[in-house]
């Protein structure tokens, strides 16, 4: 007889992942920022025409309760409260001909406004 073994990990769920794409083009603007300390902060602020939006910046403080995922030599920084709002988030960087940037896939939004940048 076999015996299956279920293994609870301590290790918290991700808040956010980082997909390569989106690691290699803050890691260039980190360069290009000359500060290799910085990390990138995400942030959810109320705002915007379905009642939140998405804020993201670099930053250098790093507060005790701050949610710190690490992507190589990427860090980001997520505050305990947005991290309710967007947790298990994908951000990916696209780069095509109809204009590059940052989308974030966030799988609790509930009701999105047409330009993408506000949710609830």
């Amino acid at each position: 007889m076999t015996q299956v073994l279920s293994i609870k990990s301590n290790k918290p769920e991700k808040v956010v992942t980082v997909t390569d794409n989106a690691a290699t083009k803050i890691g260039e603007l980190i360069t290009a920022e000359g500060d290799p300390g910085l990390a990138l902060r995400m942030a959810v602020r109320p705002g915007g025409c379905s009642g939140f939006s998405y804020e993201m910046f670099f930053d250098s403080e790093i507060d005790d309760d701050d949610h710190v995922e690490e992507f190589g030599d990427i860090k980001v920084v997520v505050d305990p409260q947005s991290a309710e709002m967007v947790k298990g988030s994908t951000l990916d960087y696209k780069d095509g001909l109809m204009g590059a940037g940052f989308a974030i896939e966030n799988p609790n939004v509930t009701r999105s406004c047409g330009c993408g940048n506000s949710f609830s």
